[in-house]
């Protein structure tokens, strides 16, 4: 690899002789550890169970962890005191209500929890929360405002988001429906998206009524939520709709919780059904997932992911760039590579959205295009996930480095949608931890704040 110091010079080509031809050294065992999955009973320290109960996804519910009190609980004990009172303040200043599957909270280091990716995910702490940017919003990609039905966000000309329910197997705290998901919180009263057939019979109608809709992503909440009828029941009513040409299920589920893949075989079966009647009507049909960090992924991922490649359903990934949590080339090339080693395919990184009471978790623009660059052509190209902003406003996903303008010091990027929204700007702003004293500063400014927003319009102009 050449440094910033030499110019390679074209030169006539011509092959080397033998004894000239380079080969490339050994690789450094060290280089191959996404092949390395966790395995053996690591979940023993906190939760004594065998193989079998641990494995039963009825098991895993049952046991997931809601709210303050159950999760204190199981704290106590296990996990630093200090932590425990940081975690109590932090439940209280989160939009999201805290959900975590035994699975999960198996995989957390509760020698430095405050550094583990997973803990950074899923439990808030008081002592890591920053002050939200100004021009944060509780619904930032305008979901709502691009919904015709409730539920039902029609934002691309051909795609929608079909939001058939409100609950999760585990609630994320960066979650950009923090609007709706869960249950109402001490900052956040949710819109209403439960489970309602008659609901989605207004969304169904919709989708029928508009031919140019062919791609349907059916979230949440999550579809892992869904029990196995209604997996079965959306997919065929979708599929056989003469417009329909593709959908997708999205699911955080095989990342928190894949035991439900190995022993719920009614909800495999739903999706596998669908999954066939998509193949005999020439129609695609793909699980999202949404991993987003390696210690994720363990053996019972394999076997669950296994099951799945064996049922032929293609499976997709969709990680969203944090701080602490995948925001090093290091661990993000890991993170893709051991994707890969389980037959996901690496999709999306998502830029974090903004929304309110997650401050610490996000990262600027300039990270995400820095992390790119490191990914690409150190993976096969297939597997390079397109590394995106979903652009505040609706603008919808922009490749990150596709800005029209972008101010590092401001921190302030500029995006248009010609596609989506033509003529419109979208403006994606960095946290502010990431900018200097004296530019946070000028963001407290209302008066500054405006300027620094018309400058970055006009540099567009």
């Amino acid at each position: 690899m050449s440094t910033a110091e030499e110019t390679i010079v074209p030169e006539k080509f011509h092959a080397a002789p033998p004894e000239q031809r380079k080969t490339k050294p050994p690789v450094d065992p060290a280089s191959l550890t996404h092949r390395n999955l966790l395995d053996g009973e690591f979940w023993r320290p906190m939760f004594d169970v065998d193989r079998e109960t641990f494995l039963d996804f009825k098991w895993q519910m049952k046991n997931s962890l809601y709210q303050e009190k159950k999760l204190i609980e199981m704290l106590e004990g296990t996990a630093p005191q200090e932590f425990i009172e940081d975690a109590k303040r932090g439940f209280h200043l989160a939009p999201m209500a805290v959900r975590v599957t035994p699975y999960l909270l198996s995989l957390i280091d509760w020698q430095d929890p405050w550094n583990d990716p997973i803990r950074t995910q899923f439990i808030p702490l008081a002592s890591r929360l920053y002050e939200d940017h100004p021009m944060l919003t509780l619904d930032s990609l305008h979901e709502q405002e691009d919904a015709p039905v409730p539920g039902l966000t029609h934002r691309y000309f051909d795609k929608a988001l079909f939001l058939p329910l409100n609950t999760c197997p585990v609630y994320c705290r960066f979650c950009t429906r923090s609007y709706a998901i869960g249950v109402d919180t001490d900052t956040v009263e949710k819109v209403d998206l439960k489970v309602d057939p008659k609901r989605w019979e207004q969304a169904f109608a919709y989708i029928e009524s508009r031919p140019e809709l062919e791609d349907i992503v059916i979230s949440g909440g999550d579809a892992f939520n869904l029990p196995a009828k209604y997996i079965q029941m959306i997919g065929e009513r979708l599929l056989n709709m003469p417009n329909i040409r593709r959908i997708r299920f999205a699911t955080k589920g095989p990342a928190v919780m894949p035991m439900k893949v190995l022993s719920d075989t009614d909800w495999v079966d739903a999706l596998t059904a669908v999954n066939d009647l998509g193949r005999k009507l020439h129609k695609h049909v793909c699980l999202h997932t949404h991993f987003n960090t390696p210690n994720e992924i363990t053996e019972i991922t394999r076997e669950a992911m296994n099951v799945l490649f064996e049922r032929g359903i293609t499976l997709r990934n969709q990680s969203v760039l944090q701080a602490g949590v995948n925001d090093t080339t290091e661990v993000m090339q890991e993170l893709v590579r051991r994707l890969s080693e389980i037959n996901v395919h690496p999709y999306y990184v998502y830029q974090h959205d903004m929304v309110r009471g997650v401050e610490d978790l996000r990262t600027s623009l300039k990270t995400n295009i820095d992390i790119e660059k490191f990914i690409r052509g150190s993976v096969a190209g297939f597997n390079s996930p397109v590394f995106v902003v979903d652009a505040p406003g609706g603008g919808g996903k922009r490749v990150a480095h596709s800005f029209e303008h972008y101010n590092t010091e401001t921190g302030v990027s500029v995006f248009t949608a010609p596609s989506v929204k033509p003529g419109q700007k979208f403006l994606y702003f960095d946290p502010l931890h990431s900018l200097t004293e004296d530019m946070r500063e000028r963001w407290r400014d209302p008066v500054e704040r405006r300027i620094m927003v018309d400058e970055a319009l006009n540099a567009c102009r």
